[in-house]
């Protein structure tokens, strides 16, 4: 029975490394696509480009929450643990202020 547990325990560390590992890779190819598309209407003098990128920066933040999300099911000590948990609410509190610039973006080009 021991070994069962043990057998079970190493497949789930291995499936959320890279579960965690495919979330933060979607985070970086999010945030890399829309570093290049802002670029492009940066050239283009588009109006839209702080509301695509503060978008993208969103996205790519929320894939990159989610990694750190798994992790916390593997951690094994409370330093790791409070470790993860400053870095999950830094990533969430700069989601929320990027939710509201993306607002306040929104609202700024429908007054144009």
């Amino acid at each position: 029975m021991e070994a069962l547990y043990q057998n079970a325990e190493n497949i789930l560390y291995y499936v959320v490394g890279l579960a965690t590992l495919l979330l933060e890779s979607f985070g970086i190819c999010v945030l890399v696509y829309t570093a290049v598309k802002s670029f492009i209407l940066w050239i283009k003098k588009e109006n839209s480009i702080r509301l695509e990128l503060a978008q993208g920066i969103a996205i790519a933040l929320e894939f990159k929450l989610g990694g750190e999300v798994l992790r916390t099911v593997v951690v094994r000590e409370w330093s790791e643990l409070g470790i993860l948990g400053a870095i999950i609410l830094l990533r969430a509190a700069l989601t929320f202020l990027i939710h509201w610039e993306i607002k306040n973006e929104q609202q700024a080009l429908e007054s144009k």
